[in-house]
């Protein structure tokens, strides 16, 4: 009987380092100058600009992909996974009005193949890249027995500052303040789960088809287009329109997460014949005959992120917003009221069909 070891119990060591080295480069492109040191180390350091901050808050979320990584999984196209991650941890950061500084990730795997583990961590160092925060540090850990060989999952964690007198939410949104939607890219990272039961089982399409709705492109493509990150738009708005709160929209909706940032005795008037959801979002309800108040409840439906802003500061916001890139228009307004949120009229489009 030979020797046992860690490799023969399925734990390449040698791989492990093989993915390191593959990822230093990407994970270089994240650097900013408050980050010391460098990939490698026991912990991520970071040096806290306190003449920036006088009054720091950190500002912390931690989050994943969710079932949304299967579909990268089966395509074997790991680059943009990365990107959602980020996505999803540093616009929670910014609803409270916090830079994010630093992130770090987490990687669980049945087999660590370098090539694809920096191609994730890629994708990683890339959202890092567009949210203007570094990527410290990160894990990743090789679990045979436990996770088949090509399956994965990720999380990461991201610290961010405000000062103390500059935090957003609630206490700041009052009557006549003007609601903005910033448009996502489509589905962003929720509602996999209920996408790959209706598109896939039920309606039995596969990933490579192209149905009419999407106007040439895969189903596959679609459903891998990254999410949408907004931190350094946000920011912006926050700095030079005086944003009084943000809300991202992710699972729960749009009325969901718009009411975590309402104060009592308010409501947020919501025209959904502002906007025309993604063609996607119709392929999910006709293939899977899915009820409006159920997709309103899961998916984000075109809207990835409200900006709440006093009503003179509309204007140049929608301007701000045109010039970074951002497609975002007048969603509704804030009124006196009982109910946090009201939906009102019908989507404009091809969507207006849906009851």
């Amino acid at each position: 009987m030979t020797d046992a070891s860690y490799a023969a119990a399925g734990v390449d060591i040698e791989a492990g380092d093989r993915a390191v080295e593959l990822m230093k480069s990407a994970v270089k492109r994240t650097d900013r100058p408050e980050t010391l040191g460098g990939l490698g180390g026991f912990a991520g350091l970071f040096r806290l600009d306190l003449a920036k901050y006088p009054q720091p808050v950190l500002a912390t979320s931690t989050d994943g992909v969710g079932t949304k990584l299967v579909l990268a999984q089966a395509l074997d196209r790991h680059d943009t996974i990365g990107i959602d991650l980020v996505a999803m941890v540093v616009d929670d950061l910014v609803v409270v009005g916090a830079e994010p500084l630093l992130l770090t990730d987490y990687i669980a795997t049945g087999k660590v193949v370098p090539e694809r583990i920096a191609s994730i961590v890629a994708g990683v160092a890339e959202g890092c890249v567009q949210a203007g925060c570094a990527l410290v540090g990160g894990e990743t850990a090789e679990h045979p027995g436990v996770m088949e060989p090509d399956e994965y999952d990720i999380s990461g964690t991201g610290v961010g500052v405000v000062n103390a007198d500059a935090v957003l939410g609630p206490e700041r949104v009052g009557p006549g303040d003007v609601l903005l939607a910033l448009g996502s890219s489509g589905l962003h990272s929720n509602g996999y789960s209920l996408v790959r039961h209706v598109l896939l089982e039920r309606g039995g399409l596969a990933l490579d088809a192209t149905p009419e709705l999407l106007e040439g492109r895969t189903l596959g493509d679609e459903l891998l287009t990254p999410t949408r990150i907004y931190a350094l738009d946000c920011l912006a708005l926050a700095a030079q329109c005086g944003a009084h709160a943000f809300a991202h929209v992710t699972g729960g909706g749009l009325a969901g997460n718009l009411a975590r940032v309402l104060p009592p005795g308010v409501t947020a008037v919501v025209d959904r014949a502002t906007w025309a959801p993604q063609p996607v979002f119709a392929l999910v309800q006709q293939v899977g005959g899915v009820a409006r108040a159920e997709l309103e409840r899961t998916f984000n439906l075109g809207v990835g992120m409200v900006a709440v802003v006093p009503s003179a500061a509309a204007a140049d916001a929608l301007a701000l917003l045109d010039s970074r890139g951002v497609p975002a228009w007048e969603l509704g307004r804030v009124r006196p009221g009982v109910t946090p949120v009201e939906l009102v009229s019908d989507y404009a489009g091809n969507a207006a069909t849906w009851r």
